[in-house]
């Protein structure tokens, strides 16, 4: 028993590797911003996070995985964050326009991960090809969520099907927010983008008796 014991791994040591593992991350996420996926390397990541090469590998098997890993990992964060702003809210109209505000606030605040989110990760064919975007899914369903509460609730139109109306809620912000991160001049602001983009949905989705 205290051999087994022994050989497991401490708290502090499963801390210490997390801790080291979303270290690398954060320094690949400023990387493949600043420089781009597929000009990056894993020793320029090893070099940003201060770290040797080959600790990188101790993480993650390629420069793909990293990527994937800031995918999600972010996905994950955004989701959690979202939920618990929506959790309070009853209304599905104010929760359309909550999860809109969030995901624009999301970007402005983040801006090197949503460039890498939203820019390099389109150019990993791993994730295009191959990667099955579970996380990303779960995202999208809040949106078909409000939208069929909405529909319970007799204020949403039901001729609608919540699988189009999440994806195109999802991809008008994400359009303008990909325009926001490449045009330093853009001629708009994510928060007022939000606002006049739920406002477009919700106009469409309300009943019109309701």
């Amino acid at each position: 028993m205290a051999g087994n014991a022994a050989r497991q791994p401490s708290a502090r040591s499963a801390k210490s590797r997390a801790d080291k593992r979303r270290h690398i991350l954060e320094a690949a996420v400023e990387v493949f911003a600043r420089a781009g996926f597929h000009k990056s390397r894993v020793s320029d990541v090893a070099k940003e996070a201060s770290v040797a090469d080959g600790t990188i590998y101790l993480y993650f098997k390629s420069k793909d995985e990293i990527l994937l890993s800031i995918f999600e990992e972010a996905m994950a964060e955004m989701i959690e964050a979202v939920e618990a702003q929506l959790a309070p809210l009853s209304d599905p109209f104010e929760q359309l326009r909550t999860f809109a505000a969030f995901h624009m606030s999301r970007v402005e605040k983040h801006k090197s991960v949503a460039k890498v989110l939203q820019v390099e990760l389109r150019l990993s064919n791993t994730f295009m090809r191959e990667y099955k975007p579970t996380k990303l899914k779960q995202y999208l369903d809040i949106v078909g969520r409000i939208v069929r509460l909405g529909q319970s609730q007799g204020v949403m139109r039901d001729d609608v099907n919540p699988i189009i109306i999440r994806r195109a809620l999802f991809g008008a912000l994400d359009e303008i927010a990909m325009q926001w991160i490449l045009t330093p001049a853009a001629r708009y602001g994510l928060k007022e983008s939000a606002s006049q983009i739920a406002d477009v949905f919700a106009a469409g989705l309300r009943k019109p008796d309701a």
